[in-house]
């Protein structure tokens, strides 16, 4: 039996390697998907095979998880539970994607990831693999084993002499990409428990960030960022940038409890900086470009989306439609938009260059204009009619 394992280097996946090697007289390959993690590639090659792998594949996938994952998201405005930008949430599709991928490559006929059993990422990772390939057999340690914590994997590694970073005293769990970085574990898992400083391991805090403001200007083209300060530059120069841009400003931190798709709640600490920026321009500038329908509308398909992709539903024909819309109703959505960051705050402060703008100045001018004052009257007597019956029958019904 060959099984091909999602590999992160990090403390599961790090014992899962012998675990599944001794439970099921099998051979292990590792698949690791780059989306812009800072790892050190050569060294986690060499981990995993020290640990056990018989191989290991790593396949970049930065620029087809920016443009194919994360762009999407911004165009859509997704939010779930109107904080999280959904840096995980878009990532595990991918990582599914290429773990079927590299089970193909390596002629495995299994699969194993290191989700454990109260979290989403199993249903994400499940979900996307039994609709890119159902004949694969998935296998779930978390859900298996004897392991009852981090402590127990801690020394489980120690006993089969597997390298790992995690340590009592620093007990987080942390998911990075190109998009943000999570961290879970420990002492955020308490409410009542403010964040640790030591947690952050991008943002500044926003009370140290400088004192002087900064501005960066982004170009859109059908919702697209393909600019930056003017110069064209290829997606993940540009998220890379603006992810130092907003880190330097304290840009991008959220902390949240959410609800998690099992039926649990969960306290998470999010750091998004360039994501951040980028909602923020998109947003004003589909201000002047989408209708009023049409900005309710995409409010409510943003969150639907959202939903059904932190659910693990990306693999699905509604996901495809919602971003078919998505797609449609960005067309128009092109312009430069300059962002202050300042002290943890993205604000869009000025749009141009939007030649589909449906903002007309000389009609919302305090000025002297082209608007006719009068026509409100007759609009006005139309839009209340309802009202006005409703409340002549009102005060009939309760005449003496």
């Amino acid at each position: 039996m060959r099984i091909a394992l999602a590999y992160s280097g990090g403390l599961d996946t790090s014992v899962i390697i012998p675990w599944l090697k001794e439970h099921y007289d099998a051979e292990v390959v590792a698949v690791t998907a780059n989306v812009g993690q800072h790892e050190d590639f050569p060294r986690l090659r060499k981990k995993a095979l020290d640990s056990g792998a018989e191989d290991i594949w790593i396949p970049d996938c930065r620029q087809e998880f920016i443009e194919q994952y994360a762009w999407p998201m911004v165009a859509a405005h997704a939010r779930y539970e109107g904080q999280y930008l959904l840096g995980t949430a878009i990532a595990r599709p991918l990582i599914a994607k290429k773990l079927v991928e590299g089970a193909a490559k390596f002629g495995a006929d299994a699969v194993a990831h290191g989700a454990t059993g109260k979290g989403n990422d199993q249903v994400r990772f499940e979900v996307g693999v039994m609709a890119l390939n159902p004949k694969l057999t998935i296998i779930a340690p978390w859900r298996l084993w004897d392991l009852k914590g981090r402590a127990d994997e801690m020394q489980y590694a120690a006993e089969h002499g597997v390298p790992v970073d995690s340590t009592p005293s620093s007990p987080y769990s942390r998911d990075e990409n190109l998009w943000h970085v999570s961290h879970e574990g420990g002492v955020i898992e308490d409410p009542a428990a403010p964040v640790p400083a030591d947690v952050y391991t991008w943002t500044v805090a926003p009370e140290d960030a400088p004192d002087t403001a900064e501005t960066v200007r982004i170009t859109f083209a059908a919702g697209v960022p393909v600019a930056l300060n003017g110069q064209s530059v290829d997606a993940i120069t540009l998220i890379e940038s603006l992810n130092q841009a907003g880190a330097r400003h304290g840009v991008g931190r959220i902390t949240m409890v959410e609800n998690r798709l099992v039926g649990i709640k969960s306290r998470g600490v999010y750091e998004t900086p360039g994501g951040t920026i980028l909602y923020a321009a998109h947003q004003a500038l589909t201000t002047l470009v989408w209708d009023r329908d049409l900005a309710f509308y995409m409010n409510d398909l943003g969150t639907r989306l959202a939903r059904l992709v932190y659910d693990g539903l990306w693999f699905s024909p509604l996901r495809e439609t919602l971003l078919a819309g998505v797609a449609r109703a960005n067309e128009r959505v092109s312009g430069v938009v300059t962002v202050r960051l300042f002290k943890g705050q993205a604000v869009a402060e000025a749009v141009e260059q939007a030649p589909y703008s449906l903002y007309s100045q000389e009609l919302a001018t305090f000025e002297s204009s082209q608007f006719s004052h009068q026509d409100a009257a007759g609009f006005i007597r139309l839009w209340g009619l309802s009202s006005q019956v409703n409340g002549i029958v009102s005060r009939e019904r309760v005449a003496p």
